[in-house]
């Protein structure tokens, strides 16, 4: 198994979204303002179904990758909101509108956010365009 931080982890998690055409990517480091984990990695997309196939890959993937299952998986039947908890990294894949409503950056506003380029780099040998 390959050992990977906990930013490192997050930034790949971001990559595979991104690869897969997930929308709005952000990474929050909450390390310091939760026990809950040390990053949230929310991203977007247009519909139930793309929300779905999002949860699906990011689990395989991820599995292949680092051998990490979930320790929690939180689904809605009609995938406006999964999750995917490992651990230290929480994922968060929402339709548009529900993470519109939900608004879970201005509720982890004091968060720090990690910027696109800074998880594009930590991440790029996991890029598939590579």
């Amino acid at each position: 198994m390959k050992e990977i931080t906990s930013d490192k982890f997050a930034s790949v998690i971001a990559r595979i979204l991104d690869d897969k055409k997930a929308k709005d990517i952000k990474i929050l480091n909450i390390s310091n303002i939760s026990v809950l984990a040390d990053y949230f990695v929310i991203c977007s997309s247009d519909t139930g179904t793309q929300v779905k196939a999002l949860t699906g890959i990011l689990r395989e993937k991820v599995k292949e990758l680092f051998n990490r299952i979930p320790i929690g998986e939180e689904n809605d039947t009609k995938n406006r909101w999964n999750l995917l908890d490992y651990g230290d990294v929480i994922v968060h894949i929402l339709q548009v509108e529900e993470r519109e409503t939900y608004a879970l950056e201005r509720f982890w506003s004091h968060a720090y956010c990690v910027g696109e380029a800074e998880w594009k780099e930590k991440s790029k040998e996991y890029s598939i365009y590579n």
